[in-house]
C-alpha cells in the first residue's frame, strides 16, 4: 500500500540561542572553579569528566542546526529517512516558543522519546489539522530538561 503525501515543509532541527561573550566567559569561570574543586579534592576521574564535558557541550553549540524535510503521510511524520508512524503515539500538543511553532508528540510507551518537530506558521494549521484528524490534542508545556536548555541557551 503506498504512502500518500499530505504536506512537506522543511524547518530548523532544534532552536539555535544566540550566545554572547558573557555565557562564554560563564562556561570559563564554573569550569575553572569545578576542576578546582575536582584538583583539591584529588578527584582526576571528575576532573577529566569536566574537560570531556566542556570540550563536547563547546562542539554542540557551535554547531548550526541543520535544515530538515519534513513530509505527513497517511502513515505517519517522516523527517529525512525517520517515519515517525501515528499509532507509536498516543497525543500531541502545539507549542509556541518565542514565535518558533513546534509539534511535541508523545508515545505511547512509557518511557519513550517525545519528538519535537518545527513547522512554519504559514502551514501550522494544515499540519495541525492531519494531526488532529489522527491523534488527540492536549495542552503541552516545557518539562524541567527543555527549560533547563533554554534557560542555559544550548
Amino acid at each position: 500500500m503506498a504512502k500518500k503525501t499530505l504536506v512537506n515543509w522543511e524547518a530548523r532541527e532544534y532552536i539555535e540561542y544566540k550566545k554572547n561573550a558573557g555565557w562564554y566567559i560563564g562556561l570559563i569561570i564554573i569550569t575553572v572553579g569545578l576542576c578546582g574543586i575536582a584538583v583539591w579534592l584529588q578527584q582526576w576521574t571528575f576532573f577529566l569528566l569536566i574537560i570531556v564535558a566542556v570540550a563536547a557541550l563547546l562542539v554542540y553549540t557551535m554547531r548550526s542546526p541543520r535544515l530538515l524535510h519534513y513530509s505527513l503521510t497517511d502513515k505517519g511524520l517522516s523527517e529525512g529517512n525517520n517515519l515517525y508512524l501515528f499509532s507509536n503515539f498516543k497525543s500531541f500538543g502545539v507549542l509556541n516558543d518565542n514565535n518558533h511553532y513546534s509539534i511535541i508528540l508523545m508515545p505511547k510507551k512509557r518511557f519513550g522519546m517525545r519528538v519535537t518537530v518545527y513547522f512554519p506558521e504559514a502551514e501550522g494549521e494544515q499540519i495541525v489539522d492531519i494531526f488532529g484528524a489522527r491523534l488527540p490534542m492536549e495542552p503541552v508545556k516545557l518539562d524541567l530538561l527543555d527549560r533547563l536548555v533554554r534557560f542555559l541557551r544550548i
